[in-house]
């Protein structure tokens, strides 16, 4: 029987986000890409109603025996799902993740519709800038453009930034893969030690030449360090 794996985005990223690892591991594993639902209307503290989202997809499909996999938001939704029902993971995955700290100078985005302003902001995610293509600058301009979004953006920026995980991480019990760029602005590497000196059976993998995203600007090395760590 094929292997469950959960692909969590973060907080401006989107399912496309992830192409290369499902392009890789699509014929070997069962990847399931859930839409984070930030835009959506409820009462919850925005991280409760995201795991509680993240519950009925998982329950829905009784699916079982998972691998989560989550970057920056996704990732902080990754660990907060396995603290709460340890029982339905059997390793996971962060990369780029919150929970710890993150260097979002997000404010009220007062020059939310200054394009190049944005096309520098999203440059910023990598180490490469040509990985801000025009089509990822178009969508976060998008997203900025719009009042609603834009405010549960900051919002949930916020909330995950006065969200810290410390407490809950050395409860993690299972093995967990830390895959992380050396140039992340946004979660530097001092984030990545932290998380491996707090998580029990965690291993660190670090990628040159890479910002907060390294599934999309190192796809064949995050997808090496992937396997190895499904295989062993």
């Amino acid at each position: 029987m094929k292997q469950n794996i959960i692909l969590l985005h973060g907080l401006f990223g989107s399912l496309s986000n992830w192409k290369h690892v499902i392009n890789n591991f699509n014929d070997t594993f069962i990847i399931h890409t859930p839409e984070i639902p930030i835009y959506d209307d409820h009462n919850e503290n925005i991280l409760d109603f995201l795991v509680n989202d993240l519950k009925k997809y998982i329950d829905s499909r009784n699916l079982k025996n998972l691998v989560l996999v989550g970057n920056s938001l996704g990732g902080h939704l990754a660990i907060l799902y396995t603290n709460r029902y340890p029982e339905k993971v059997i390793k996971l995955v962060l990369t780029g993740s919150s929970g710890l700290y993150e260097n979002y100078s997000i404010g009220s985005f007062p020059r939310r519709h200054d394009y190049s302003y944005i096309q520098h902001q999203v440059a910023n995610t990598f180490y490469d800038s040509k990985c801000a293509t025009k089509e990822l600058v178009d969508e976060v301009f998008e997203i900025l453009s719009d009042n609603k979004k834009c405010f549960k953006i900051i919002k949930t920026a916020k909330i995950t930034q006065r969200s810290y995980t410390t407490d809950i991480l050395p409860g993690i019990d299972l093995p967990v893969l830390l895959i992380w760029g050396i140039e992340d602005r946004i979660t530097p590497k001092s984030v990545a030690e932290e998380f491996k000196l707090l998580l029990p059976h965690a291993k660190l993998v670090y990628l040159s030449e890479c910002g907060h995203a390294p599934m999309m600007e190192k796809p064949n090395e995050f997808n090496k360090a992937l396997m190895e760590f499904l295989n062993c």
